[in-house]
């Protein structure tokens, strides 16, 4: 009998999920926008991808030059996709501007990357640069504000830079942070939202959110998969929980059938 109920039960996991259709889905590209065999990640072509395919977000990850420029780049060095074993923090922009991927892109500033974003897709940072400089962050709020992006703008934060970012930019948490920042004087749920996978978040959670005014984003990445599981039957579970906000790699983007 059990064998018979389990696909049962996986159709209406479907079906629930699919009732949420009529909620607007708010998709945010993972590592820069369109990242596949053509495009690199947080390159010009991966985030006009993103754009062409109707994303509503792109997530990036912002780091630091020798020389104190903005750029967008995940690794800490160049070498998986530029060739060059050098960390971003022990390089000049001039030298990073004369780099050209493997499928010929190049490295952006974080303003470059702005100015191809407005008016056309949000952005979600990821913060990548240690410490908290306060002169530096606010070149970062500066840009956004240049833009057109703050209102809406996400950042997956640090430690030691959330004081600064707390209500200039919407920072992610874990239910227990949320739960702790919550008995901090100037606490806002329109500081925060609630960013997790399926394996680290409840339908509990979800709701419990919703119940407290926190936007949630459920994450839906690639390397979470590498060692087996099943990324359609998460996303249909996390919509079935009202989930509407993901965070995807451009592989997932098909199982949202649009």
């Amino acid at each position: 009998m059990k064998y018979v109920l389990l696909p049962v039960m996986l159709v209406l996991l479907v079906f629930a999920a699919f009732a949420q259709s009529g909620k607007s889905i708010f998709l945010i590209a993972h590592r820069g926008g369109v990242v596949d065999s053509t495009n690199v990640e947080n390159s010009l072509p991966a985030l006009q991808a993103a754009i062409k395919k109707g994303y509503s977000m792109v997530e990036m990850d912002m780091r630091l030059t020798k020389d104190s420029v903005l750029i967008i780049q995940h690794d800490r060095n160049f070498k998986r996709y530029y060739g060059v074993d050098s960390a971003v923090s022990d390089m000049t922009w001039k030298q990073i501007s004369q780099l050209v991927s493997n499928r010929g892109s190049k490295v952006l500033t974080l303003e470059e990357a702005f100015r191809h974003c407005q008016g056309k897709i949000q952005v979600m940072l990821d913060n990548k640069i240690e410490g908290n400089d306060t002169l530096l962050f606010a070149k970062v709020v500066a840009l956004l504000k240049k833009y057109g992006l703050q209102e809406q703008a996400l950042m997956i934060g640090t430690e030691e830079s959330t004081p600064y970012f707390t209500g200039k930019v919407r920072l992610s948490c874990t239910r227990q942070q949320l739960e702790e920042n919550s008995h901090k004087a100037g606490y806002s749920p329109a500081h925060y939202y609630l960013f997790s996978d399926l394996k680290n978040m409840s339908e509990a959670d979800v709701k419990w959110a919703g119940q407290q005014g926190v936007m949630v984003v459920g994450v839906v990445n690639l390397f979470r998969y590498r060692q087996g599981g099943n990324a359609a039957k998460d996303i249909a579970t996390l919509r079935s929980w009202g989930v509407t906000r993901f965070q995807i790699d451009s592989e997932f983007y098909p199982a949202f059938n649009f």
